[in-house]
């Protein structure tokens, strides 16, 4: 492989630029005041990135780190809105497909699949709990002391799944102090949160902190019944009163709350105990039909549809085709709605299956209840015990469970597909860290032991009238076990030098138990002909899946080696190569047996070099990194399979190696304190995604092509300036823009196709598409507090310019002949108060 050159030659140009300024600059400069410099930089921000507390510009990592001060100035309330001033970050709420969770990818690494079987590339941790899968992972900022964001593969001390990076949120100690705070925001939506927390000191060495929060907020994509809005039309009504309104989506109805305890028996033992509920009682995720065409009627031979099995009849008797008429607004619709609406933020959704039962599809009508409900809680325990000045023992040990259920129906009258599905999942975890120091002081050296096991569980009914199935999925088992071995040191030869290097060994046990039904839980019946014809069993394609069983086993080591040289007390850099691993598995959602098919891990070594500058007497902070990565056996998730033992290749989602490529890119970090009360910040990536193989005739992915949810272009500008002595206060003015340059939501990126009607239309073609076109977010927030800091007063606005974009897609224009957008927030508002005591 040849040296990377390209990726690290403008780190390297800086590096080389920098390193003799700061150290001229550290010597010529006199050194400020302490009241002063503390003036000139927000008080530095202690991590543990490396499993020992370090300063953030000490750490020798690509890592972002935000307190829960700087995250509440912003009004950021979940980690999904981090991503915004985190570079080569990608974060979003999980579309109305996949349930309550989020997508995540750092580097173009990451997942925005939840099922058990696909691990996914970044590792969440919540006070060091690893949480194995995006379902729930969608968390809330309550009570958050910091989150540490690191990029690039964390395989020696992180583990698997964490070769993008990891993003971990740890919540506020116990203090003891018998302090508090409650604050209440109304909003946009009939928005309403309330957050709260009270800190007790229960003896002299216990004290206990409890936090809740609720967050609820009305949908803004509004459901209309298509016949009432449209006087004339055949599509047969489904409201139950005159009003053409139904429903709404992306509605929220979110409880969280959090009780810790801490125990410090002496001086050498802490002791933290915590336990954690979370109920989300949410509304389906926002869609909105973008594409729509498909002739919906049921097969009626291998080559032919049959007009006499529709999956919607008119109130004239005659089949109903699902076409432009459907799509509210954009190039593809032909929607004559009027009454006001905005057309942007509007579904025909039903969640209703209309079509006629017969032989081979005989348990319709389906209704479904709209809904994305989601119980998680847990406990964990964490004992640090000092054994010596210079040795200390961690023990983290966890329990968590949650259980997910929610309902998807494609965004129009004409049901394509149909689904309600439920994951559940159980865990414990523990993991043992022995940290210390030797060679006087000038090693610090990390052992450890991490097991984890889980056990999932999956079931859902599936409705797929464009595949001609409706069958019962599960209950799947996916039981899951990862035991490891790391052991990390950092030694300094001499005082401004530093050399790090680690290994950690992984063992991987996976299982899948697939089991088919039909509705009614009865045995499927094997094919005798054509498996879609109406004279054939009901799901009859599905049978041979039933008791079926799979498992997975891999080992794997990780290692890591870096180095770093502070030239001054204002300037460090960095260099170094690392290793991560994503396991492997089986398919989850096999349609046909030709479909339960195994896929490697993906493996990845990272080239990384940067330096963490402090100039000016820290007023001006300014970091970079660059990487190259080397990465192989990339998973992603295909929605077309080769026809093989004489199935269909459509339906099918199938997790493939697609092939490897090469990963280049340079991140910018800075803060700026150029006078007294202003304070500057941005970031800026750069990421070029390559690949070197890829297996076009199974996968469609081409060598021009990049993965799902991977900005080429991302980032960020925030201004905060401090106005005092205002009505005995202080008044902070926030100002954020953030902006993301096109992505695509599937690994076989189309920017634009054109498809011909199915059936005769006001619109001869549509137009295709899996990307989502770049877009840039502007925010602006105004907090008064007063001068004793107990009350506080916020007004904020987001999305000012109203800008219409989508977070996610779901893009089955090519098997189903829909695609749907997610429509992030239109332009709000909301106002806080908050008391202190």
């Amino acid at each position: 492989m040849a040296f990377p050159r390209s990726a690290l030659l403008c780190s390297a140009a800086a590096f080389v630029a920098l390193s003799p300024l700061s150290q001229a600059m550290a010597q010529a400069a006199p050194q400020a005041p302490a009241d002063e410099t503390s003036r000139a930089m927000p008080p530095e921000i202690v991590v543990t990135a490396q499993f020992r507390s370090q300063k953030l510009q000490d750490t020798p990592l690509a890592i972002t780190a935000m307190n829960g001060e700087s995250l509440a100035a912003r009004g950021q309330t979940n980690v999904a809105e981090v991503a915004a001033q985190t570079p080569n970050v990608t974060l979003a709420p999980q579309n109305q497909y996949l349930g309550p969770g989020i997508i995540a990818f750092i580097r173009g690494v990451g997942q925005s699949d939840p099922n058990f079987a696909l691990e996914p590339g970044v590792g969440m941790y919540v006070d060091d709990v690893y949480l194995p899968t995006l379902t729930g992972s969608l968390l809330d900022l309550m009570d958050l002391d910091r989150v540490e964001v690191l990029r690039g593969p964390q395989g020696t001390l992180a583990g698997r799944n964490s070769l993008g990076g990891s993003i971990k949120l740890y919540g506020v100690k116990p203090k003891g102090d018998n302090s508090g705070s409650f604050e209440a925001t109304y909003g946009s939506f009939h928005r309403i949160d309330l957050r709260g927390h009270f800190d007790l000191k229960l003896t002299d060495n216990l004290a206990m902190r409890v936090s809740g929060v609720s967050k609820n907020r009305d949908g803004y994509v509004k459901i209309l019944d298509y016949a009432r809005t449209h006087p004339g039309s055949t599509v047969p009504t489904m409201a139950t009163g005159s009003d053409p309104v139904i429903g709404t989506l992306g509605g929220t109805s979110f409880t969280a709350g959090k009780v810790a305890l801490r125990w410090t028996p002496d001086a050498d033992i802490e002791v933290n105990l915590s336990a954690d509920y979370t109920r989300e009682r949410d509304e389906p995720g926002p869609g909105v039909l973008i594409y729509g065409n498909n002739i919906a009627q049921f097969a009626g031979s291998p080559v032919t549809k049959d007009p006499n099995r529709a999956w919607l009849y008119g109130t004239d008797g005659k089949p109903i085709p699902l076409d432009c008429r459907f799509v509210p607004s954009g190039r593809n619709s032909c929607d004559t709605l009027g009454g006001g609406y905005d057309k942007r933020y509007v579904a025909y959704s039903t969640f209703y299956d209309a079509a006629r039962p017969d032989h081979q599809v005989p348990y319709k009508p389906l209704a479904l209840n709209r809904h994305s409900n989601l119980d998680n809680y847990g406990f964990a325990g964490t004992i640090d015990w000092k054994l010596g000045d210079n040795l200390a023992l961690k023990s983290i040990t966890a329990y968590r469970r949650y259980t997910s259920d929610w309902s998807f129906a494609e965004a129009a009258p004409v049901l394509p597909s149909m689904l309600n599905q439920a994951q559940s999942n159980t865990q414990w975890s523990e993991e043992i860290r022995l940290t210390g120091k030797a060679l006087d002081n000038t090693l610090d050296f990390v052992l450890g032991g991490f097991y984890f096991h889980a056990k999932g569980l999956f079931t859902g009914r599936i409705d797929l009238n464009y595949a001609g199935i409706d069958f019962l999925h599960g209950p799947d088992p996916t039981p899951a076990t990862n035991k490891a071995l790391f052991a990390n040191a950092s030694w300094k030869p001499f005082e401004a030098f530093t050399l790090t290097g680690g290994l950690r060994e992984s063992w991987d046990h996976k299982e899948y138990g697939y089991a088919r039904h039909n509705p009614d839980g009865t045995t499927i019946q094997p094919c005798t002909g054509y498996p879609f014809s109406v004279s054939q069993p009901p799901n009859c394609a599905l049978a041979a899946l039933n008791g079926l069983y799979k498992t997975f086993d891999a080992s794997r080591l990780d290692w890591r080696v870096a180095a770093d040289y502070r030239f001054s007390p204002a300037f460090m850099a960095y260099g170094q190569v690392s290793t991560g691993y994503r396991s492997g598995g089986v398919n989850p959602r096999p349609f046909y047996p030709s479909q339960v098919q195994d896929f490697r891990p993906e493996t990845i070594t990272a080239y990384e070099v940067g330096f963490k500058s402090d100039l000016f007497d820290r007023r001006l902070r300014f970091n970079v990194s660059a990487f190259y990565n080397d990465y192989k056996n990339i998973i992603l998730t295909v929605l077309n399979c080769p026809n093989t033992a004489g199935f269909p290749a459509t339906p099918c989602l199938q997790p493939k190696n697609v092939g490897s490529a090469h990963v280049k890119g340079i991140e910018v970090e800075t803060t700026i304190r150029p006078m007294e009360h202003l304070t500057l910040d941005g970031s800026l990536s750069w990421l070029d995604f390559k690949y070197t193989t890829v297996d076009t005739a199974n996968t469609g992915v081409k060598p021009n092509m990049v993965p799902p949810y991977t900005p080429e272009w991302k980032w960020n500008a925030g201004l905060s300036y401090d106005i005092p002595d205002v009505f005995k206060g202080s008044v902070v003015v926030r100002l954020d823009g953030s902006y993301q340059s096109h992505i695509y939501v599937d690994p076989t990126n189309v920017d634009a196709v054109v498809i011909p009607a199915a059936t005769p239309s006001p619109l001869a073609s549509q137009t295709a598409t899996n990307r989502i076109d770049d877009y840039f977010l502007a925010n602006a927030r105004l907090t008064w507090k007063d001068g004793e800091d107990k009350w506080s007063l916020s007004a904020e606005v987001r999305n000012i310019t109203n800008k219409y974009y989508f977070t996610s897609m779901t893009a089955n224009f090519g098997p189903i002949g829909t695609s749907a957008g997610a429509p992030g927030l239109p332009r709000t508002w909301a106002v806080t108060v908050k008391r202190n005591f």
